[in-house]
């Protein structure tokens, strides 16, 4: 039976791919990673990297590895009974999670279930060759399964406390193409899966959705991987030819930079992930997402030159290309843009605040 579920898998795999990735650039593998390592070697290059059998020695990569049932053993043995939320798609969406045609509405629905009965359905369906589509992501382990945490270290990130650690779960299927801002470690426990990366700068030809009606959180691109329309879409072709692919195994983890758009695919029956998120940077930063909304209000639509004339004062005075703006000037003559403290950081607050209240 195995062998046979095996086999079809790979069929359908094969009958999904193109040809288009054959001369994709293959994401780099390092093996026996360590903190200095990752912390001296792999991070400061800023791209991908396949961490090759980081997390093959975890408790659920074990498990996996005896059977999808003594994965579903362990995980129900450290959940409680808050429900999680998954998406559940018909056999023709073919685990390819995305809006309808018409931008109505998504071409699934969101459910809610306790962990286990989900875990129970999704490998009843393990037999089949075209189930219904059931994915579970971003399952906030601290909330549903704390007990994980505990057994389940990633030693790389010793010391940063500021972390978010996640479950994916689901059958064979796909994630449309997107960012987070996060940097990202994400370890596979069972499964197969393909991640396809392109640097920030690529975002021009990936076609990208709505920004703020999403799939998942997250604004995603409109491409369909396994069969991309260059006539709909013609700049993806750039895109393909900046791509970078990464194949992970049971063990394997992948650490991603912010901001590199990736898209995923889980490639058998049964797949599960861990991935820990984290920030570097001073804790009082939000998401740079507002300051992209806010810019709605403030610059887009100025006048060309204008515009133009604004790009010149970001570089200078946020991006801060020209060195330190305000070196001529002592700290306390700096105003807002002078050292952070809880008082300056309240009077940016106060300030944008005023701004964006309805005038009388």
């Amino acid at each position: 039976h195995s062998d046979g579920l095996l086999k079809r898998e790979r069929t359908a795999e094969a009958h999904m791919s193109t040809d288009i990735w054959n001369d994709a650039a293959r994401v780099g593998v390092w093996r026996n990673v360590d903190r200095q390592t990752f912390e001296t070697e792999i991070q400061p290059q800023g791209r991908p990297a396949v961490l090759k059998g980081l997390v093959r020695d975890w408790p659920m990569t074990q498990a996996a590895a005896e059977s999808a049932k003594a994965l579903r053993d362990l995980l129900t043995r450290a959940a409680n009974n808050k429900p999680i939320a998954y998406l559940e798609a018909p056999p023709d969406v073919a685990g390819r999670y995305g809006y309808k045609p018409d931008f109505s509405g998504f071409n699934f629905e969101r459910r809610q279930s306790e962990l286990t009965p989900f875990l129970d359905r999704l490998i009843a369906t393990m037999g089949d060759p075209a189930p219904t589509s059931l994915y579970a992501g971003a399952v906030n382990v601290p909330a549903h399964a704390p007990a994980l945490l505990s057994t389940h270290e990633l030693p790389l990130l010793a010391g940063v406390d500021e972390r978010l650690v996640s479950l994916w779960i689901g059958n064979r299927g796909r994630t449309p193409a997107h960012w987070d801002l996060p940097q990202n470690i994400a370890c596979v426990i069972t499964g197969r899966r393909r991640f396809t990366l392109f640097p920030t700068e690529q975002v021009k030809n990936l076609y990208v959705g709505p920004l703020d009606v999403t799939i998942a959180g997250q604004p995603s691109s409109l491409v369909d991987f396994h069969a991309p329309d260059f006539e709909k879409y013609p700049r993806f072709r750039d895109a393909v030819a900046a791509a970078e692919i990464a194949e992970l195994e049971p063990g394997d983890a992948l650490y991603m930079p912010s901001l590199w758009v990736h898209h995923v695919e889980s490639l058998d029956s049964f797949g599960a992930m861990m991935n820990f998120w984290w920030r570097d940077g001073p804790k009082h930063l939000i998401t740079p997402f507002f300051t992209m909304l806010h810019a709605l209000l403030t610059v887009r639509g100025l006048p060309p030159a204008e515009r133009d004339a604004w790009r010149v004062m970001f570089d200078h005075f946020v991006f801060e290309q020209n060195g330190d703006p305000f070196a001529h000037l002592p700290d306390e003559a700096r105003g807002v843009f002078g050292s952070t403290t809880p008082e300056r950081l309240a009077q940016v607050r106060e300030r944008l605040l005023r701004t964006l209240l309805p005038r009388n």
